[in-house]
């Protein structure tokens, strides 16, 4: 038999169970009595500095804008693009919302997403054809297609595309601070596609199609003249002309390890 002893032993802690089990019960159910209840105030008053609950959300569009810009000069694009993107659908006839355009279309930018960041600002100029900030605009869009531009033996379309948009640039702004970048990266451009036509020949050559390869290279002569690579193709129409041509290995296409338009950048 269990002693009077061991039973009190046994049934005492089986009390204190039972008795905390209902005090967390009684806790859980949403009721607080008046010390809990001084304990929330404490809580609330004390470590509401610490709470990670985020601020109001600004609905001024100004305070939106000065909100935005302080994202977007601190590299903070997302935090940035998302607020410039409230201000556009809300306020879609402020000059804030203009704003908000053009920095969405440098968020991509410099998120180096080229292709969105030229839809952004076509879509720009075309709504804002008089804006004083278009001379960046279609500056940016030249900038896009440098960054897009590949080595003379690839898609060659960007570089067409950098010489179209910025030539329209000076022709349209000619005193704007941008001419002297545009015209240094024209020419490297221009470089860029006279060299894609010489590569061109060069293999024409190669294969024994010396009238393909003539007329590659006078194009070159006629279309991109003061060129390094309009250089390269005089000296090869000069060989076409030799009846006994021996075609060398310096013409052979080569293969470089880095794109040549990125050793000679603009800036």
């Amino acid at each position: 038999m269990i002693s009077n002893k061991k039973k009190s032993l046994f049934i005492f802690p089986l009390i204190l169970l039972i008795i905390f089990s209902n005090f967390i019960l009684v806790s859980c159910s949403g009721k607080r009595g008046p010390v809990e209840e001084a304990g929330a105030e404490v809580k609330k008053g004390f470590f509401s500095f610490f709470s990670k609950t985020p601020p109001p959300e600004e609905t001024d569009e100004i305070n939106m804008t000065n909100k935005a810009m302080d994202y977007f000069v601190r590299g903070n694009y997302e935090m940035a693009e998302e607020i410039f993107q409230k201000i556009k659908d809300r306020y879609p006839f402020s000059p804030f919302a203009t704003l908000a355009e053009l920095r969405l279309a440098d968020i991509k930018f410099y998120q180096l997403q080229y292709e969105e960041a030229i839809a952004h600002y076509e879509e720009f100029e075309k709504l804002h054809p008089n804006n004083e900030a278009i001379p960046y605009v279609i500056f940016q869009q030249g900038m896009c297609y440098y960054r897009l531009m590949d080595t003379p033996d690839r898609d060659r379309s960007s570089s067409e595309k950098l010489v179209d948009v910025l030539t329209r640039l000076l022709s349209q702004h000619p005193d704007s601070p941008y001419t002297f970048q545009a015209e240094r990266m024209i020419k490297i451009a221009r470089e860029n596609l006279a060299m894609s036509e010489v590569n061109v020949a060069r293999w024409y050559l190669k294969t024994g199609k010396k009238p393909q390869a003539a007329a590659r290279l006078k194009i070159v002569l006629e279309k991109y003249e003061n060129t390094q690579a309009s250089i390269e193709a005089a000296r090869l129409i000069k060989k076409i002309g030799d009846k006994d041509l021996i075609l060398p290995e310096d013409i052979t296409p080569e293969v470089p390890t880095r794109p040549w338009w990125k050793r000679i950048t603009p800036f």
